[in-house]
Parts: structure tokens; sequence; C-alpha cells
């Protein structure tokens, strides 16, 4: 099969339903060729229902990256599968309802801890899990939301994205002797299940509709998945430790 992923190996985590931009990312990758292993953690039965609705319903592999075990064992669980790795998408990211929304100044260590560990260290684990199994010449792609702002009622999130984009410039920075690349696509607010823990998402989106130079569809994961599969090919050989916007342009504007 031609495409810009064709024979490449990818590990794609953070699919849950069809609403998931790791979803979108799965069915473009095999679309342009590549063959996939999903992972889930905690509703594997519902990520399972959904794999079977990608073109080439892939297998899913249990994995919680806070979970050492679970990381250690990562390289036998995929052998199976997979003889190695191209790629892996971090679609992971989690936040108790007490550190999004509310009163950032009363958020507990337990609760900014837990958002940081599963949403911002976890690039971190989850590659170093994979690393055994990725070629040179692989990628690693995060997603993100821009942090270069405090958004409302982002909080602890948005310290965590903040964190996500300073871990994949280290990450990028120590693997790119071995020709791996780490990058983030930053999207801008889509209708996700994550979507519906963030207090005011619907205000943000809405402003995110009006001034978007390139418009925004909350709904549309496309765009998004896109730059996450080309940035998972070889068609950016020299690109690593960036924040590729895909959000309409909506960074772009002041306020």
């Amino acid at each position: 099969m031609s495409g810009i992923l064709a024979g490449k190996r990818l590990l794609i985590t953070g699919v849950l339903t069809r609403s998931s931009i790791a979803f979108e990312v799965a069915r473009i990758a095999q679309e342009q060729g590549a063959v996939v292993v999903l992972t889930g953690y905690g509703r594997l039965q519902v990520v399972e229902h959904t794999a079977r609705q990608l073109p080439d319903p892939p297998p899913v592999i249990e994995l919680d990256v806070t979970n050492a075990e679970h990381l250690s064992s990562l390289p036998d669980r995929l052998r199976p599968h997979l003889p190695h790795l191209d790629g892996v998408l971090h679609a992971i990211a989690y936040g108790p309802a007490a550190a999004l929304g509310g009163d950032f100044l009363a958020t507990s260590w337990a609760d900014a801890s837990r958002t940081l560990e599963v949403s911002t260290y976890s690039l971190q684990a989850l590659t170093a899990a994979a690393l055994p199994m990725l070629t040179r010449g692989s990628a690693i792609v995060g997603i993100d939301f821009d942090a270069t702002v405090a958004w409302p009622s982002f909080n602890w999130m948005g310290v965590a994205k903040a964190g996500l984009e300073s871990c994949a410039r280290y990450l990028a920075r120590d693997l790119g002797p071995r020709g791996i690349r780490v990058n983030l696509v930053a999207a801008g607010p889509l209708r996700t299940v994550a979507a519906r823990g963030v207090p005011g998402f619907d205000d943000i989106a809405a402003d995110w509709v009006a001034r978007a130079p390139l418009g925004w569809d909350p709904a549309d994961t496309t765009a998004a998945a896109r730059t996450c599969a080309a940035l998972l090919s070889d068609w950016f050989p020299a690109t690593t430790g960036e924040v590729v916007h895909a959000d309409g342009g909506y960074h772009s504007i002041g306020a």
C-alpha cells in the first residue's frame, strides 16, 4: 500500500471513542499504509469496540502509564504484534476535577501531582518504555493544547501542558543522536471525551470558532490528526522539539 506512512509500525495511545483525536490518527495512519497497535486502560472493552470500527481492526494492549510493570513489559507485549516501532502517538492526559476549574490556589498537591504524572511525566515514561523497539528515524508525537497563556478553568492541566512542551524539548535533545524526533501538535478545542471534563469548554470553543483565521470546527478532529500523521512520517526529517499548531491559526491572533 502506498502512502506517507507505508510500512510504518506505530503504537497509538489515547483511543477511547470515535471522537478521540487518536482514533482519527489511527484511521489516517492505516489509510496511509501503517500497521498500528492501540493501547487502553481502565475501559479496555470500550477501546476494543472502538478499534473494531477502524478499517483494519488492530490489537489492543493494556497500558497504564503510571504502572511500572506495564511500562517495563511493554516491549515484550508488543513484539507478538510488531517486530519494531517507527513511531508512537502520546495522546494521554488526565486531571482530577479539583485540578480543573475552581480555585487554582486551593488545589492540593495530591490532585496537582496526579495531573502532572499522567499528563506530563507520562511522555517521558512512555518514550523510555518504547525505546528498545524504536528504530533510527522514528518519531514521537504528542497531543498538546497551547500552554503559552493561562486559559479560563484549565488550571493545573495548563501547567501540565506547559510541562509537556518542556519535556518534549528535553526528549528531543536526548533522543536526537539516536535519530528519533519528538514533536507536539497543539490542537484547538475539540469535543472529545476528555473535553467534557474542562469547565467552560463551550465558551473557549465558541471564541475559537469566531476568531480563528482559518475557521474552526470543534467536532472535526481531522486537521489535528493529519498533522500528527505527517509528523509521524518521514516528511519532517529535520524537525524536532517543535510545537506545531493545528488550531486554525487562533494562537497567532491577539486579544
